[in-house]
């Protein structure tokens, strides 16, 4: 399951702040080793219809979402 960072400094208090992010096409750092793609950034719209897991509130919190 491909992983999703905040990119370009931000960081998230909270699981609803990270959904709006993902919701308005935000980029995130796409963390999967097995994808050429590691440590790029992506926007959702990318991924569109996978599940993934988002971190937030310093990469200590973590919840999967299915991607639209």
């Amino acid at each position: 399951m491909i992983t999703l960072t905040p990119a370009y400094g931000r960081d998230y208090k909270s699981k609803k702040a990270a959904l709006l992010d993902i919701e308005s096409n935000q980029d995130f750092i796409l963390n999967d080793y097995s994808n050429p793609y590691n440590g790029k950034p992506c926007s959702p719209s990318d991924l569109s219809g996978q599940r993934v897991m988002v971190r937030y509130k310093n990469l200590t919190q973590v919840f999967v979402h299915t991607l639209k």
